[in-house]
């Protein structure tokens, strides 16, 4: 199993993660050092663990604010499907319709044709 050095609030930790997963874990660990750095910008120096806890957290705050996000999008699309089926059943009743009345002023235009047509001197 693979291993990575990433370094969290200054200090140097050896990870194992699985085979072709290093990049991403260097990623995740840069971004969390991010988050670590910025809190002890913004409350000083409070410790090593309670500086982690509170990064960890915050981080877990936009996740859960991000899976709130998503399910309110989840929520949207299946709004915006069931809104696509009702008005393709419409589109298909209106069709249906208007091939039914094509069908009918076919049936009448054929009707008055045949009329015309015995009523029509005969030429010749």
């Amino acid at each position: 199993m693979p291993e990575v050095n990433v370094e969290i609030n200054g200090r140097k930790y050896r990870m194992a993660c699985e085979e072709g997963q290093q990049g991403h874990l260097i990623a995740l660990a840069e971004r969390f050092n991010t988050q670590v750095e910025g809190l002890k910008g913004a409350v000083g120096e409070i410790g090593d663990n309670r500086l982690t806890v509170m990064a960890g957290i915050a981080v877990l705050d936009e996740l859960a604010e991000a899976e709130r996000r998503i399910a309110a999008l989840e929520a949207e699309v299946d709004t915006l499907t069931q809104a696509g089926h009702e008005i393709a059943g419409e589109l298909e009743a209106t069709e249906r319709a208007f091939a039914g009345k094509l069908d009918e002023a076919s049936r009448v235009i054929n009707s008055i044709a045949g009329v015309l047509d015995e009523t029509a001197p005969l030429q010749g």
